[in-house]
């Protein structure tokens, strides 16, 4: 499987300087990069731009790639690069447009049946800038979202301004959960390293209350349980998420325990309407087999992932004891 990662973040923020910098290190070599815009300046966007051919080799031994068609395409287009030997890496990184939502990336990762085959979403790392970030998220919804769907946010331009409480307030409320650092903090490990869903109770406890209006309706509904779930309960769940919240479901990333795949955690992931079949893991990461599922909604009560998942499980558990005793 071929490493995904995503970098977004609102026009400004520095993605272009931070994927410069990032491929400068040694430990990026063999990355292919798939940059969306050319309007800013670096990382040989101009060469890009202006270059009849869509695949520039860089001297970090890295390819730097524009989108010809749509994502899908293009990623299946190096795949087969890849296969015949004329294009040489091991992972992805895609910048985004900064006006761009990432919703639709991650989804073709899930619902395109060659790329989820062979491609594996393993980061989004969103950049906000401490110059103009509050202001970007009050003002647009998309910087809201590439904030609140993040594994990893990241504050840019920490050298010009120190981040406001008021931003990592704003910050905090939208996203609960996501690890927050510095650009100059950022290395290939944060960028390529699974992280699934992480300690998340502790992450959540610790976190004071937080008003959901200051998120712009936007927050974190973190949902665990210690006893195992039907394999059917989980599919008849993910399936009501997605006929029951649309579009309001921002992003939702977990690790269940199924009864009949013991010590093997589903992993499940999900971007709006879209949410694709569990991955299995061989072992649970820490020992921890605590069922942990993270939303990122918008208008979605708190108690109403809980307890849809608690009467389709009582549905489910009820239909298996007639089974079992006719």
């Amino acid at each position: 499987m071929i490493p995904v990662s995503v970098v977004t973040g609102f026009l400004g923020s520095g993605k272009t300087t931070l994927v410069g910098r990032l491929l400068r290190d040694p430990a990026f070599a063999r990355t292919a990069v798939i940059v969306n815009e050319f309007g800013e300046v670096g990382l040989d966007h101009d060469l890009i731009a202006s270059s009849d051919e869509s695949l520039l080799t860089l001297t970090t031994g890295c390819l730097c790639c524009a989108v010809q068609t749509d994502m899908a395409r293009t990623l299946l287009d190096l795949q087969a690069r890849r296969e015949a030997g004329t294009a040489a890496y091991d992972r992805v990184l895609i910048e985004t447009s900064g006006l761009a939502e990432p919703a639709p990336i991650l989804q073709a990762l899930m619902t395109d049946m060659a790329l989820a085959e062979t491609h594996v979403l393993t980061a989004v790392v969103t950049l906000v800038d401490t110059v103009h970030g509050s202001a970007t998220l009050a003002e647009h919804a998309a910087a809201r979202h590439q904030a609140a769907v993040a594994d990893w946010l990241l504050l840019s331009k920490t050298d010009v301004a120190q981040a406001s409480e008021s931003l990592l307030q704003e910050i905090g409320a939208l996203n609960q959960t996501a690890p927050l650092l510095t650009t100059a903090e950022a290395d290939a490990a944060l960028f390529f390293t699974p992280r699934a869903v992480g300690p998340l109770a502790e992450r959540v406890a610790a976190l004071p209350p937080r008003s959901p209006d200051h998120a712009g309706g936007i927050e974190t509904i973190v949902l665990q349980r210690d006893t195992p779930l039907p394999a059917l309960a989980l599919t008849l769940f993910l399936q009501a998420l997605a006929e029951h919240c649309g579009t309001r479901l921002l992003r939702l990333k977990g690790l269940v325990s199924i009864e009949e795949m013991p010590g093997q955690p589903a992993v499940i992931h999900g971007v709006r309407h879209v949410i694709s079949a569990p991955v299995f893991l061989p072992d649970w990461p820490r020992g921890d087999a605590t069922t942990r599922i993270v939303f990122i909604a918008s208008a979605i009560p708190r108690w109403f992932p809980a307890r849809l998942l608690e009467a389709i499980e009582e549905e489910v558990r009820e239909e298996m004891a007639l089974q079992a005793n006719p």
